[in-house]
């Protein structure tokens, strides 16, 4: 979210999102099906806040625009923007289906019942019974797509948690949802959430390896150009 905190309202985000949904080409029945979902969890969420400070809202946006990116359907986008409204606020499973009907409430249903799996173990064969267990559960594979935007977007803002709630959590991502991601061909979800790991789990090696990434961008970026200007010549 680029926006400032001060400037954030309903019409500020909702215009942020429907350009994004049209700069990612849907139709205007799939943005309108999606801004619905928007205003009702907006709307559900009212004043509730993250730990930064943001509304809560920002979390669930952030989410259904990983899924966005990935072409996925209406009713994953507006589970997304809808999959902490019937564990945090007072909206009804009835409510849910009443507003957006059978598909969409089953999904944020799954994604519910999803976070409410408790992983203890970080040895290896209990890390792959976890994840054989989060996918039986999830009988829409869908339900998992949401879950994985959903720690993709807790992993991006993991600095306003505790050092020892950020390692819990990150340990967790790297022996559940990377290598679901991974199953999932999500290779760029997958590296993200690798790197973030990394992050929180070694911060030393992780700010040693990115201390090099850093000074070699100048570098990288000099020989791009000369490759572009080569082709350039050839084309012309």
């Amino acid at each position: 979210m680029n926006q400032d905190i001060t400037t954030i309202t309903k019409d500020s985000l909702k215009q942020d999102l429907e350009t994004f949904l049209f700069k990612h080409n849907r139709s205007s029945n799939s943005v309108n099906q999606i801004l619905k979902a928007y205003e009702f969890a907006f709307d559900s969420h009212g004043d509730q806040k993250r730990k930064s400070g943001e509304p809560y809202i920002v979390h669930p946006i952030a989410v259904a625009k990983t899924l966005i990116e990935l072409s996925c359907d209406d009713p994953t986008i507006c589970a997304a923007l809808l999959h902490d409204v019937m564990e945090d606020t007072e909206v009804s499973l009835e409510d849910m289906k009443k507003a957006f009907g059978e598909e969409t409430t089953s999904l944020v249903d799954g994604v519910t019942k999803l976070g409410k799996l408790n992983f203890k173990s970080t040895e290896q064969e209990q890390a792959n019974n976890f994840r054989k267990m989060l996918l039986a559960i999830a009988k829409d594979m869908r339900v998992v797509l949401v879950k994985l935007a959903d720690r993709l977007n807790n992993m991006q803002t993991l600095d306003h948690l505790p050092e020892e709630k950020q390692k819990k959590i990150a340990q967790e991502t790297l022996d559940i949802f990377a290598p679901l991601a991974n199953r999932f061909g999500l290779n760029t979800i997958k590296i993200e959430l690798e790197d973030l790991c990394l992050k929180y789990l070694h911060p030393i090696g992780y700010k040693k390896v990115n201390d090099i990434i850093k000074s070699k961008k100048s570098e990288r970026e000099a020989q791009v150009k000369i490759v572009k200007e080569r082709i350039r010549d050839i084309l012309n």
